[in-house]
Parts: C-alpha cells; sequence; structure tokens
C-alpha cells in the first residue's frame, strides 16, 4: 500500500540495498542488468505480496455512502489537528476499506456498525448519520465507545465491537501516515551534537586533538544537517 512518503523511502532504501546484494555476480560486481529492471514500486514487498495489493485495491468494500460515512465517523473519533490535518487527510478511510479487504473477518462488524449508526441516527433525530450534527454524532458515540473489559470484546454488541475497531483503525492510519507523523512531530533518529572531551580535561592530562585528524574525521560544519532521499532512496544530504 503506497500511502506513506516517509516510511516508504525507508523501505526502498532497504530495498535498493538488497536488490543490489543479489544482483552481485560471482565475480563481485555488480549486474548492471538487475538494477536497471528494478521495479519503483517494489519497496521491499515481494512480487506475491505486490499481486496481493493490486488486487485488493481492485476490489471494493464500501460503496460511496458507507465511505464518507467511515470519513465523519474517522473525523469524530480523532478531530483534525492544525496545521497537520485530520483522518481525511491521512486517507483513513481509504486505509479503513484497504484492511477490511486484507482481513475478510472484519467486513461483518465494519459493514454492520455502518448500517447500525445510520439506522441509531435515522430513530434519534431523523437523518443519517455522516449528515447529523457534530453533537448528534457525539452523543450517539457516546452509547458505544465503552465496553465491559470484564467481558470479551467478540461476546458484546456489534455496535459497540465496531466503535473499538473503528477507533483501533482510525488511530493506527492516522499515527502511521505522514500526516500523523508530522503531527506527533517525530522526526526520526537525530545525530548527538558532542564537542569532544572538555578542554579542561584534555589539559588536565595534557593531550589535545590533532585540528586536521579532527577536520577529516567529523565535518562539524555538517552534524546538524539532516539526512534527506529522493523517492528512489538515492541520498541527497
Amino acid at each position: 500500500m503506497d500511502r506513506r512518503k516517509s516510511i516508504q523511502t525507508i523501505i526502498l532504501g532497504a530495498g535498493a540495498s538488497a536488490l543490489a546484494f543479489h544482483g552481485c555476480k560471482a565475480d563481485g560486481s555488480t549486474s548492471e542488468e538487475a538494477l536497471a529492471n528494478v521495479d519503483e514500486k517494489y519497496f521491499g514487498r515481494t512480487p506475491k505480496e505486490l499481486e496481493r495489493i493490486e488486487k485488493l485495491n481492485a476490489e471494493e468494500l464500501f460503496n460511496a455512502h458507507e465511505l464518507e460515512t467511515v470519513g465523519v465517523l474517522s473525523t469524530v473519533i480523532l478531530p483534525p489537528q492544525e496545521p497537520n490535518g485530520g483522518p481525511l487527510e491521512a486517507d483513513v478511510p481509504e486505509f479503513v476499506e484497504f484492511m477490511g479487504k486484507d482481513i475478510p473477518e472484519l467486513k461483518p462488524t465494519l459493514l454492520g456498525g455502518l448500517m447500525w449508526l445510520d439506522h441509531k441516527s435515522n430513530t434519534e433525530f431523523g437523518i443519517e448519520f455522516k449528515l447529523a450534527t457534530l453533537e448528534q454524532q457525539q452523543q450517539i458515540c457516546d452509547q458505544i465507545c465503552w465496553h465491559d473489559p470484564e467481558v470479551p470484546l467478540d461476546e458484546q454488541s456489534l455496535e459497540i465491537q465496531f466503535f473499538a475497531l473503528m477507533r483501533n483503525l482510525t488511530v493506527c492510519g492516522y499515527y502511521t501516515s505522514k500526516v500523523g507523523i508530522a503531527d506527533l512531530g517525530y522526526k526520526g533518529n537525530m545525530p548527538n551534537v558532542w564537542d569532544g572531551v572538555p578542554q579542561d580535561v584534555l589539559d588536565q592530562h595534557g593531550v589535545a586533538y590533532d585540528p586536521e585528524w579532527l577536520a577529516k574525521c567529523v565535518d562539524q560544519s555538517k552534524r546538524g544537517v539532516i539526512a534527506e532521499w529522493d523517492d528512489k532512496g538515492n541520498l541527497l544530504t
């Protein structure tokens, strides 16, 4: 599922390394033909996995109304945050649909839960869930967002199982997306700033750094620069 640019870059880099390894000839030289035939969509997944992903993407689990309802519910569960956006900007509805297709056992809960939402909203407010006011939507969700911890979740009502599943998928889909990672402020591994052994300690032991050696081993001007890669996994800086 090609939807996470930041994670995709890491996976692509790892995939390129693995491909280079398998593309080595017996004499140690790299097979340029093998590298030239690399599928740019192969982000660390096997051909069989890619075939399955393509097959699932071609299937449809939700109709347009259901997909919109998933989008509305996901924003009730996890309201958008400025400046990065919310579940819609992170393609959470598409993620939920993909997971429902990838794990068939989830389909009855997802589809049944969406039907229940509209039935409940029509019964109480005379309008389908996605068109109800935020306050009305929250009232409905408040009735199903808690479950008895003493009772296994799969033994509780469909609507409670549905909300628990949607909450988990919404949070998972959002915080594993580029939007969600930006919302967390996560920047990946950062280099530590180290100025070497303190000068007073060096003086105490009568030693000093060789400026020429230090300049060759550590480029102090770039120690705070965050590495960047292009879409093909090539290191830019």
